[in-house]
């Protein structure tokens, strides 16, 4: 099975077959039809969607995408992943650097024009790097905002023409907590000094949240913005 129709109506069915799947199943799924042609991607703020497809595809490609704007801590863990993990991590960078992007399109664009900014330096190099792949993984939950609320855990991605998981969709952060303690998963450092959704470091971009308001209310605050645009 190789065609774009084929792929589409696999990832269809899947997504209601594999609706009560654990996330191991549904990555046994993906290990199966597509091996070395799947991949996870990982922000790099826990490892615990890596973690889960190293268990059933050890090797598992996981790749990051090096925005030039990551706090040292995201690189660290990164680093740590990769030197710890049966995994193969894989770092996208934009086509432009930080200084030749401010050349060309001024300082601060995040400030100016953020959706511009992650366009550039978020989703043209995973367009980019997903060329190798015919499916990919995210860490992606319905809990998360209620942009995400209705994640399928398995779905066809019709802008990048390949099948989506969404393996941890179903779970909550009570779900992530429980994996990571029992499992010793490596979490982002920022995560123990109040961050709860870790993008890139300007503040614009990254702030702790407020008292009582969602994980992702730190990402883009103010600015009407929730998503970077990879999921959109």
């Amino acid at each position: 099975m190789s065609s774009v129709t084929d792929y589409e109506e696999l990832a269809t069915t899947a997504g209601r077959e594999l609706e009560e799947a654990t996330p191991q199943e549904i990555l046994q799924w993906a290990a199966d039809h597509f091996g070395k042609r799947f991949c996870v991607t990982s922000s790099m703020e826990d490892a615990v969607v890596a973690h889960l497809a190293s268990s059933v595809l050890p090797g598992v490609d996981v790749v990051f995408l090096d925005t030039g704007y990551h706090f040292a801590e995201t690189i660290g863990t990164r680093d740590a992943v990769a030197a710890t993990m049966p995994v193969n991590v894989i770092t996208l960078t934009p086509k432009l650097t930080v200084a030749e992007q401010d050349a060309q399109y001024g300082p601060h664009l995040h400030d100016r024009d953020p959706d511009l900014c992650c366009s550039l330096r978020k989703v043209e190099p995973l367009n980019r790097g997903l060329g190798a792949y015919d499916a990919w993984a995210t860490g992606l939950r319905r809990d998360e905002s209620p942009s995400r609320a209705n994640t399928p855990v398995v779905a066809w991605d019709p802008k990048r023409r390949k099948v989506k998981l969404a393996p941890i969709a179903r779970w909550t952060q009570e779900d992530v907590d429980a994996y990571v303690q029992a499992n010793g998963v490596l979490l982002n450092p920022l995560l123990w000094e109040g961050y709860t959704s870790i993008g890139c470091s300007p503040l614009s971009c990254t702030a702790k949240p407020g008292e009582g308001e969602s994980g992702r209310a730190g990402r883009w605050a103010g600015s009407g913005k929730t998503e970077c645009g990879i999921h959109l």
